[in-house]
């Protein structure tokens, strides 16, 4: 084994590791999302009760040691269902970009190195979308559709393909020029091999910077959503339903939709510092600033 390329892999490890525990923030964003997971992996540990159980007697309950979120309108225990919201709102956002970013990175990289009428076609077709705010994109394709939690992902991720295409072409316009690609394609590499083995690589920070970052946009267009009532439905326990259905009762049981929207903001920070942070950490000319 080659010792010399085992100790530049440490040192490099080691200048991320020391450049990371340089910026307090990016470390936070980190702990907040390894935080969030590892409550979704154990939530039936976590869940003092059954999310989905009713219990009357005890409806509109303030937060007290059996229930340290209070209780909602039927009794059930907000702590479990902020709880097992977590693992709902990150499955949310994982799918939503997971399948924004392998479509849109696709149709970008298709684009930007085919150029000529099929780059002109897709562009126009993905300038179409981004000529409508997301959001307002998405909720009328979920109403178009039919309301639920399915549809508004499938809805929010086909308004956010366009951010991926467009930064997958501008690292294709650039990258199809550089030597190793053209010497690729002197050699005889077809269209998949030369997308996905030299340029495809060589897009990726970028490309995880984005997905990084949109992570927290999606789970709080998804919650958007869900509180108009074209999200998940009852009885989810999703974070945008609960607050939609504890807007009522802000005023006399302000605890209702408190806990699940500080849960959004809390998740929507860690996943924007993280994003930071990895941006930075990925650009040289700012992690030699920083």
């Amino acid at each position: 084994m080659d010792v010399t390329g085992i100790s530049q892999l440490e040192k490099k490890w080691l200048a991320t590791l020391t450049w990371t525990g340089r910026n307090p923030l990016t470390l936070l964003g980190m702990a907040i999302i390894l935080g969030l997971v590892l409550i979704a992996l154990v939530a039936p540990l976590l869940a003092s009760h059954d999310p989905l159980r009713v219990d009357l007697p005890n409806r509109l309950r303030a937060p007290d040691r059996e229930h340290p979120f209070g209780t909602d309108e039927v009794g059930r225990d907000i702590y479990s269902r902020v709880v097992y919201g977590t693992r709902i709102s990150l499955q949310i956002g994982v799918g939503i970009i997971a399948l924004a970013a392998m479509v849109g990175t696709l149709l970008g990289l298709t684009a930007g190195y085919l150029g000529g009428k099929a780059d002109d076609f897709l562009m126009r077709a993905m300038d179409m979308i981004l000529a409508f705010p997301s959001l307002v994109l998405a909720l009328a394709l979920t109403a178009a559709l039919k309301p639920s939690l399915a549809n508004a992902m499938f809805s929010i991720a086909l308004v956010k393909i366009p951010v991926y295409a467009r930064l997958a072409r501008g690292q294709a316009l650039v990258l199809k020029e550089q030597e190793y690609v053209l010497a690729a394609r002197s050699l005889g590499a077809g269209l998949s091999r030369t997308l996905f083995r030299h340029i495809l690589p060589n897009s990726l920070s970028p490309i995880l910077v984005q997905a990084s970052m949109g992570m927290g946009e999606a789970i709080l267009i998804a919650a958007s959503l869900s509180f108009i009532g074209l999200g998940a439905q009852p009885p989810t326990p999703e974070w945008g339903a609960m607050i939609s259905t504890g807007r009522k009762y802000l005023m006399d049981q302000w605890w209702y939709p408190t806990f699940p929207g500080l849960a959004i903001a809390l998740t929507v920070m860690g996943f924007n510092l993280f994003g930071d942070g990895l941006r930075d950490l990925l650009d040289p000319r700012r992690r030699g600033r920083a």
